[in-house]
């Protein structure tokens, strides 16, 4: 049986990896395809003295798993490269990340990467951002219903994700609240003002972050690369 979409970007991402590389590990199910053959090749050999930081609890307990050895940001705050996926990408490379909940950690572990790798199927290809996927916005659950109004301010409709009849919680113990914009015109200038919102931790634009975007389509693998 041959590779779905998600595989293929993976596997094209994987090829760079190195012995001796301090890795970044994503969250998500095209991430998780990155971790499971980083894992396999640390198996039979073709990789070796390999170390990882999971960017989610989800990731940590794959990784574990696949026998990937993992360490953290206090012993190595400088990573080799970090392959994560995303559920937006526009023309100029930047994203929206966090419908999987990590996005605190994944922006983190991404500033403190000297490549990031992002890897995705071509349906998270966009003209604009907003057009499929809500913005993620994690903020502290003290006083979370009083930001919803600022929120709007900005000309979305924000609704505070659950999990079940319980607000969703993230591994940093924040409640996190999905934006739906029409569009994004202006992604640097938006990701700053909402961070300014007191109680607002981070948000899932990922402005200037990306290295290289690996899009897997129907017609093969593509490469994009930052505006030069």
């Amino acid at each position: 049986m041959g590779m779905n979409l998600k595989q293929m970007a993976a596997a094209r991402a994987v090829e760079m990896v190195r012995s001796g590389m301090v890795l970044g590990l994503g969250t998500g199910s095209t991430a998780r395809y990155a971790v499971e053959m980083i894992g396999e090749r640390l198996r039979d050999g073709r990789l070796h003295d390999i170390v990882g930081v999971p960017t989610s609890t989800a990731t940590e307990k794959i990784a574990k798993e696949v026998g990937i050895p993992l360490t953290t940001l206090r012993e190595y705050p400088v990573i080799d490269l970090t392959i994560d996926g995303a559920d937006e990408v526009d023309p100029h490379l930047v994203l929206i990340k966090g419908l999987g909940g990590a996005l605190v950690r994944e922006k983190i572990v991404a500033r403190a990467s000297r490549q990031v790798v992002i890897i995705v199927d071509d349906s998270k290809v966009v003209q604009v951002l907003g057009s499929k996927a809500p913005l993620p916005v994690e903020v502290i659950p003290f006083g979370w219903g009083t930001y919803l109004h600022q929120l709007r301010s900005f000309g979305c409709e924000p609704v505070l994700r659950m999990s079940g009849a319980e607000p969703y919680v993230s591994d940093g113990g924040n409640y996190i609240v999905d934006c739906r914009f029409k569009r994004i015109e202006d992604p640097a200038k938006l990701e700053c003002a909402l961070n300014c919102i007191p109680g607002v931790v981070d948000n899932g634009l990922f402005v200037g972050l990306a290295s290289l975007v690996i899009v897997a389509s129907e017609a093969g693998i593509r490469e994009l690369r930052p505006d030069a």
